[in-house]
């Protein structure tokens, strides 16, 4: 690695659009405020909502136009998929997607409601319902997902001195011109969807052993974005290694850092317990290592070989606006 490389690659991805669109969040707390009701916290993956002995989670995604127009069999895949992932990020299991569609054309929206449907069926949440219009200007679609946990992961339990895990299923194909990594729908079908939903069913089984209490699904923000906000809620601080993150062999750093992974995760735990989680993903041939360690500092460092740099100092600028 050139000297000054490290700079270079965090300054991209800070200038980046990923960045800038979670920045926007902060627009929306602006009006909407921090609180939506006594015991509901704002900003992580899904909204956990105290009921019995546990949490309803209620989570929704929204895809551009412009994906949507592209790959409409795979948005539609994704309204699940996505979702299912927030589920799972904060210790739930999913139980019921409701969808929102506007297309142009009722060919157009076959082709994104299979790709819904195809998901559904591969991770065994059922479409309830929903709103359909076919008679739009444009192809647009939005998906919601309601779930239930028994003990949560969130992304405001992250403490000083507990190790950073990132679990990545690497097992997977790019989808250009799309940032997406994707190791999910190549493996519809009985045998796929079965060992989908035991690496999804890995989340919750974590945080009701006790394992874990932080972790937040790698969005499109990457994997530095998604641990920013991580850091924000959490009101802490972290040093990550480049070279721990797990990566494919032929993927370059920029551009695997800035990749939405169909499976991955960070997870917050006491070094005793990271041995533990790691190997429960392993045990599924996904790949899992310890890349940080939190602190107290309110900023992001990232280390790579022989250079250091500040990613982002939360202390001075805040991302989302959710920051204790």
């Amino acid at each position: 690695m050139m000297v000054g490389e490290l700079a270079t690659l965090l300054r991209a991805l800070r200038n980046g659009r990923a960045l800038a669109a979670k920045q926007d969040i902060s627009e929306a707390v602006a009006v909407l405020g921090r609180d939506a009701c006594e015991g509901i916290r704002l900003g992580d993956d899904c909204a956990a909502i105290p009921d019995g002995e546990g949490y309803l989670l209620l989570a929704s995604e929204g895809f551009q136009d412009s994906f949507v127009r592209s790959m409409p069999w795979f948005a539609g895949y994704c309204g699940v998929m996505v979702n299912v992932s927030d589920i799972a990020a904060m210790g739930g299991r999913p139980l019921a997607v409701v969808d929102a569609l506007w297309s142009d054309t009722s060919e157009a929206a076959a082709s994104i409601l299979t790709g819904l449907h195809d998901g559904a069926n591969t991770y065994g949440v059922p479409v309830v319902g929903g709103h359909t219009n076919m008679r739009s200007t444009h192809n647009s679609l939005s998906v919601a997902i309601l779930g239930r946990a028994r003990h949560l992961l969130t992304s405001f339990d992250a403490r000083p001195g507990e190790v950073l895990i990132a679990a990545i299923d690497l097992r997977g194909r790019w989808r250009d011109p799309h940032p997406f990594w994707d190791a999910s729908s190549a493996l519809c079908g009985t045998e796929g969807a079965a060992r989908l939903r035991g690496d999804i069913e890995l989340l919750p089984a974590i945080a009701e052993d006790g394992l874990s209490r932080a972790a937040k699904d790698i969005s499109m923000a990457g994997l530095l974005g998604t641990a920013l906000m991580l850091a924000e809620c959490s009101g802490v601080g972290m040093t990550i290694t480049l070279e721990d993150i797990p990566r494919p062999e032929d993927a370059p750093m920029e551009r695997w850092l800035s990749a939405f992974p169909s499976y991955g995760y960070l997870l917050t735990a006491r070094a005793e317990d990271a041995e533990a989680i790691m190997a429960r993903f392993r045990e599924c041939d996904i790949a899992a290592s310890v890349i940080g360690r939190c602190d107290s500092t309110q900023r992001l460092d990232v280390t790579w070989e022989d250079e250091k740099e500040t990613f982002w100092d939360l202390g001075r600028t805040p991302l989302m606006g959710f920051a204790p």
